[in-house]
């Protein structure tokens, strides 16, 4: 779905039980390297490859597929658009080892930049998580996932550490990642200052904290931080957050994932209203 034919595919229409069609053509390129072309980005999976066909702001440079998965997607691909068919065990070789392509490998370029000053310009009510140091696309791709769920405004990281967009990031996100804004900044405190300029109150989740996060809540907008496993959030971001906040857990087990504690974190913003 290259920029060009973003209008026909609309028209197209995406409704479901329409499967996606396009033009087969031979197996070729990238082989056994895992890797994109130089500039882009490999998608796979069902959900990451269908979710980035249909997201309008990204630029598709070729799809491989086998035949039943083409058919269990949702919408239509334009005409002009190019498939190589190709075997299950062909497409392994496209994606990193042992990746689950399910029948779908993507080739495209990677998402234009996302600004802060554009989330902070939107609705208030939605939370905004803010991730120190966390590095694993796994996770990162998990807690997109609860972002989009639970209607974040955004993922702010730090550039220097942070994963690149990724395949293992998206499969992990389960298409999140074309739904939820990614604010990549250079410093991550002052971004935090401009959050607070902004009027979000900033909560960061470390396990020593007195405070449960039901009560370090505000009514207003919130920022959530999180910092990597193990080591946490570090000083500077603490120093740059307006209250600490621990979840509840019980003391037979120290901490959570971070991917599980964002899920936990934004479903109290998500409720804090109704007093669930």
């Amino acid at each position: 779905m290259s920029r060009h034919s973003d209008d026909d595919t609309q028209q197209g229409g995406r409704g479901k039980g329409k499967a996606m069609r396009g033009r087969a053509g031979r197996m070729q390129g990238g082989r056994g390297s895992g890797r994109a072309s130089k500039g882009a980005v490999r998608l796979w999976g069902h959900h990451a490859v269908e979710a980035a066909l249909k997201n309008p702001d990204r630029r598709h440079r070729k799809l491989w597929a086998t035949r039943e998965a083409i058919a269990n997607l949702d919408g239509e691909l334009p005409a002009d658009f190019t498939i190589e068919y190709a075997q299950a065990a062909d497409l392994g070789r496209l994606v990193a080892r042992d990746a689950p392509h399910q029948g779908l490998v993507l080739e495209c370029d990677a998402l234009e930049d996302v600004f802060l000053d554009d989330v902070l310009d939107g609705d208030p009510s939605r939370p905004i998580v803010v991730l120190d140091q966390v590095t694993d696309p796994h996770n990162v791709g998990a807690i997109m996932r609860s972002a989009a769920a639970f209607n974040a405004a955004a993922i702010v990281t730090q550039d220097r550490h942070a994963p690149p967009e990724s395949g293992v990031l998206a499969k992990s996100a389960s298409g999140a990642l074309e739904v939820v804004p990614w604010v990549r900044v250079v410093n991550l405190a002052r971004a935090l200052e401009e959050m607070a300029e902004a009027g979000y109150w900033r909560i960061g989740l470390a396990g020593e904290a007195k405070a449960t996060l039901s009560q370090a809540m505000s009514a207003g907008p919130v920022a959530l931080v999180l910092g990597a496993e193990g080591e946490g959030m570090r000083h500077n971001i603490t120093q740059h957050c307006d209250a600490l906040a621990r979840l509840p857990i019980s003391e037979a087990m120290e901490s959570l994932n971070v991917s599980n504690a964002a899920a936990i974190a934004l479903y109290a913003v998500a409720t804090r209203e109704s007093g669930e």
